[in-house]
């Protein structure tokens, strides 16, 4: 839950990017694919835990490799939308063999089919990357990414878990819903 109230944290700062309009646009996008894509929301929250799980110690690596701040801005470039407007950009980030390892592992870790998790991928990954790039600093200001370095830098206790940040964030959006 931790990184949940990172994310609250970042819209209740003016010096962050993030706004409750960005969550409730990365929030529309998964409910939107699992209804398209008859996706159960406990097996959509299962499916974000596996990718948050998978996703954290390749952006680790990427961030010793490039640095973070070079990460913070390729995960604001990716964050913007669908992985198509951002193809090229996506596979530098994530091959196709990583892409196809991660569909492997949330495919088996959940038991939804490789088929589906694969066509999911392209709206998953830029999910989370919007997630990520919530605790941005806005231009101009001196701060960290809040969001990213909670997620990369957690002891692996739980408080990073994006199934749970995903569904926290429904029930703020829709509490009346839930």
């Amino acid at each position: 839950m931790g990184l949940f109230f990172d994310v609250l944290s970042a819209i209740n700062n003016p010096n962050q990017q993030a706004s409750v309009s960005q969550l409730d646009s990365i929030t529309s996008s998964l409910q939107q694919l699992s209804s398209s894509r008859g996706i159960q929301p406990t097996q959509m929250q299962s499916m974000m835990s596996v990718l948050g799980g998978a996703l954290r110690p390749m952006l680790q690596k990427q961030q010793t490799t490039m640095g973070t701040n070079q990460l913070g801005g390729l995960i604001g470039q990716l964050a913007g939308g669908s992985a198509g407007g951002n193809s090229s950009l996506m596979q530098s980030l994530f091959t196709p063999q990583l892409q196809q390892q991660l569909t492997q592992l949330v495919a088996q870790k959940t038991g939804i089919s490789p088929n589906l998790v694969q066509m999911a991928l392209p709206t998953l990954i830029p999910a989370v990357m919007g997630l990520l790039n919530m605790g941005s600093p806005k231009p101009g200001t001196q701060a960290s990414n809040s969001v990213l370095d909670t997620f990369l830098n957690s002891q692996r206790d739980g408080d990073v878990d994006l199934g749970d940040v995903f569904r926290f964030a429904n029930r703020f959006l829709s509490p009346s819903s839930v």
